[in-house]
This record gives structure tokens, sequence and C-alpha cells, in this order.
């Protein structure tokens, strides 16, 4: 994949993910069991990797940790900067990408990423620069979405009507598979831990559902963007693409892999 290749993916999925806020609301209950599971502590330093709204980072400092946020968007981090003023919580908000973090070897004890790193277009990449922000014996921890319920289904039935990614991007499921997540933490890591929960989606309907992910998430929002453009009509979503949808809402379950004792 070439750099320019890279740099165009993530521009757009900096341009799509710029809705999200709304959707706070759904990762705030996941956030704390997140931060639960990684066993996070005050005064630890923490890392939250594509932070988004800043929920996860918020709540680790809520803990008494010290936090650093770092997303690729820009508006999420205005979102996150408001959320953590009205929580009276101090977190260090950075702009930056998981495939370059823009910190010194071993700087933090905890890194965490929920619903986030899973998007960055390289997977060898994005860990490899996890665990080296990583101190030894450090514990990284991250949420994810298993391939085979609602959002992993929505990711393939999104993409069955995207144009195909560049070359060498890997499909952000994959992150849901403790197979590949065991393949890509390697020799690097040891005592993985995998934990699997349910999360709640609330609607007034399956069709409110849908209307609040096209406009919010990004993947679906970019792709009700490629319709509409094409159709020029005012319901631009394909009768397959809707029923589809609809029929994938039932219920969501998220996997966490938990890794403890880098090894570099």
């Amino acid at each position: 994949m070439s750099a320019d290749a890279i740099a165009k993916f993530k521009e757009a999925q900096k341009q799509g993910w710029a809705h999200f806020a709304p959707l706070e609301s759904m990762t705030t209950p996941t956030a704390a069991r997140l931060a639960k599971f990684a066993g996070v502590q005050s005064g630890q330093r923490v890392l939250d990797v594509a932070c988004g709204t800043g929920v996860v980072a918020i709540t680790a400092a809520r803990i008494g940790a010290n936090v650093t946020g770092l997303d690729l968007t820009p508006e999420l981090l205005e979102r996150a900067r408001e959320n953590s003023g009205v929580a009276e919580v101090d977190v260090d908000w950075r702009e930056g990408d998981v495939e370059a973090l823009p910190f010194q070897d071993g700087a933090f004890d905890v890194v965490l990423s929920q619903f986030g790193h899973m998007f960055a277009p390289r997977p060898e990449v994005a860990i490899r620069e996890m665990l080296r922000v990583l101190k030894p014996s450090g514990t990284i921890a991250f949420s994810t979405w298993p391939p085979e319920l609602l959002i992993g289904r929505s990711f393939t039935l999104v993409g069955s009507y995207m144009p195909p990614p560049p070359p060498g991007v890997s499909p952000p499921p994959q992150w849901g598979d403790p197979n590949i997540v065991r393949e890509r933490l390697g020799s690097a890591v040891t005592e993985i831990v995998f934990d699997r929960d349910r999360m709640n989606f609330p609607a007034l309907s399956l069709p409110s559902y849908r209307a609040v992910i096209e406009r919010t998430a990004g993947p679906m929002l970019k792709l009700v963007e490629m319709l509409s453009e094409r159709s020029r009509t005012t319901d631009p979503i394909p009768t397959g693409v809707r029923r589809g949808a609809c029929s994938l809402f039932r219920e969501q379950h998220f996997a966490a892999g938990l890794s403890a004792d880098p090894r570099n």
C-alpha cells in the first residue's frame, strides 16, 4: 500500500467519524467496564488511543489516573474537551494517529482503546505502536466488536456496497476474533485474557436506530453520502441496505482483549 493511499484512507476516516458524538451515550457504559477490566488505578499513566469523545479517558481520570487521550478527528477532541470540563477532570487531549504515536517508549502504565484502534488500516503498525509506548509489565486492554454479531455484520453489509479499500487494509471486525488478536499480539505479550459481554443500543424503533447510525457512524455515514451522490434522491439507502441494517439490530456483544507483561 502506498503512503498516498494510506493518507487518503485516513483522511476519509477522519471526516467519516466527525459526527460520532451523539453515539457517546451508547459507549459510556462500556467505557466503565473497560476501565474496570483493565484494572485502572489512581496515579497510573493511562493512554486512551482513538479516544473519540473521551468517555474512556474521562472514566479513567475520574478514578484518579493521569490520562492522555489521542484521536485522529479534531471534532471529536473538541467534544472530549467539553466533556472533561463538565466532568471537572484533567485530561491531556492530543490530535494524533495510532500508527505514529507521539510519545516516548514505555511512557504509560496502561494503554486502552474502545472501538477505536481497530479502524487503523494496518493492524501490525497500530499494535506495535501501542506496545512501544507501554512500559514493561504494563497493561493493554481494548474493546472490539465480534465479526459475527451486529456491528461486525453491519461492516460486512456496508462493505458490500462500498468501493474496496486500498490493498492491505484489514477489516476492523477482525479485531473481534480471539485467534487473530492472539496472532497480532504474538510473543510480545503474556497473560492474554478475553471477556465477552452484551452492549445495548436503546432506540425507539428499528428505523430510528438506522436513522441515527446513518447520521453518526463513520462507515454507514460514508455509504449514505456515496449513494446520495449517486442517486440524488431524498431516500438514498437501497432496500437491501435498509432491510439488512434493521435485521441485524437485535443485540450487541463486544469482546475485550487484555494482555499484560509486554516483552520487547
